[in-house]
C-alpha cells in the first residue's frame, strides 16, 4: 500500500525573530494543511531547512508535528543525511516519535558511487520498519541516484518503497518508469513536473506549491485520478506562473515569503539563506494575485 496519494506539502518551518523554531506557528500551518486536503506532510525536508536545525531541533520538529497532526494524514521524516550514522540515527528517532514513512536525501558534499548509495539506503532502510522514500535531488546534492539503483533498491530492501524525483530528466524518470515493473513508487519533486510524471505512473507530487495552495495542488491530482487529464493538465498550466515565482531564488527562500503573505509567520530564514529581493518580492506577489491566493 502507498504512503500516500496525491499532493503532499514539503513544509516549511517557520522561525520566531530570534531564529529559534516557532512551534505554535507551526501547529496553525499544519491545521491550514490538513483542512485544505493535503494528502500528507513532509516534515523538515529540504523546504523546512533541515539542514541548519541541529540533530536536536530536527527530531522537536519531528515529534511535534506527529502529535499535532495526530494520524490525521501520513507525516514523512525527512531524516536523510550525507553521513550514514547520522541518518541511522535520525531516522531511528523519527519511527519511536511515531512518523509514518521516511524521506531520504541522496549524500551531499561526500558524492557517493552507485554502489555506496545502495550502501547507504540498504543500511538506513534495514535500521527500521517504516517505510522508506528516496529523494533524488542532484542539482543540491551534485549526486544522480540512478534508475537501476533505485529499482535495485525497492527489489531487495522490502520497506524502501519509492523516489521523490527532483532532477527535473523526464528522460530518466521515463527509463525508471519502464524499468520499475510496479515496485517503484514515484513522486515529482517538482511542482511544474506533477502532470507529465503521473502520466509516466506517477502516483503525486511532494510539493512547495502546497504550502500556499494545498486545495489547488491536491485538486491537480485528484483530477489525473478521476480520469479528467485536460482538467489536470489545464490545472497545472494555471500554476507555472506561482510555481516560477516559488523558485526564482533558491528554495525556500521566496515559499516562506509567500507563507509570510498569506498572513502567517514564517519568520526569518537561517543563514546562509538571506531574504527575498525586492523585486523578486513583486514578482511574487504578482504570480500570487494571479493565481488568485493574494
Amino acid at each position: 500500500m502507498s504512503v500516500f496519494k496525491g499532493a503532499a506539502v514539503a513544509i516549511v518551518t517557520p522561525m520566531n525573530q530570534d531564529g529559534s523554531v516557532n512551534y505554535d506557528e507551526l501547529a496553525k500551518l499544519i491545521e491550514f494543511q490538513i483542512a485544505n486536503s493535503t494528502d500528507a506532510i513532509v516534515i523538515c525536508g529540504t523546504t523546512g531547512e533541515a539542514s541548519t536545525l541541529s540533530h536536536e531541533e530536527h527530531l522537536d520538529v519531528i515529534k511535534y508535528c506527529v502529535e499535532v497532526v495526530n494520524k490525521r494524514v501520513p507525516v514523512i521524516a525527512g531524516t536523510g543525511s550525507n553521513s550514514t550514522e547520522t541518518a541511522i540515527y535520525l531516522s531511528t528517532e523519527a519511527e519511536k516519535y511515531g512518523a509514518d514513512a521516511l524521506l531520504l536525501v541522496s549524500p551531499y558534499y561526500n558524492k557517493a558511487t552507485q554502489g555506496g548509495l545502495y550502501q547507504h539506503f540498504k543500511q538506513t532502510a534495514d535500521a527500521v520498519k517504516i517505510p522508506c522514500i528516496l529523494y533524488n535531488v542532484p542539482g543540491r546534492t551534485g549526486c544522480n541516484i540512478l534508475p537501476a539503483t533505485v529499482v535495485k533498491l525497492c527489489t531487495d530492501v522490502k520497506n524502501i518503497v519509492g523516489i521523490k524525483e527532483a532532477s527535473g530528466n523526464i528522460s530518466q524518470i521515463a527509463k525508471l518508469a519502464a524499468m520499475a515493473d510496479g515496485k517503484v513508487e514515484i513522486y515529482s519533486g517538482n511542482d511544474d513536473q506533477i502532470i507529465p510524471i503521473m502520466s509516466l505512473g506517477g502516483l503525486g507530487v511532494i510539493s512547495v506549491l502546497s504550502n500556499v495552495a494545498p486545495k489547488q495542488t491536491h485538486d491537480i491530482c485528484q483530477a489525473f485520478f478521476d480520469g479528467d487529464t485536460a482538467k489536470a493538465a489545464k490545472l497545472q498550466c494555471q500554476a507555472i506562473e506561482l510555481i516560477d515565482a516559488l523558485f526564482c531564488e533558491v528554495n525556500p527562500i521566496p515559499v516562506k515569503k509567500a507563507v509570510s503573505l498569506l498572513g502567517y509567520n514564517a519568520g526569518p530564514l537561517r543563514l546562509p539563506l538571506t531574504e527575498m529581493e525586492p523585486d523578486h518580492v513583486e514578482v511574487l506577489k504578482k504570480a500570487m494575485k494571479n493565481y488568485g491566493i493574494l
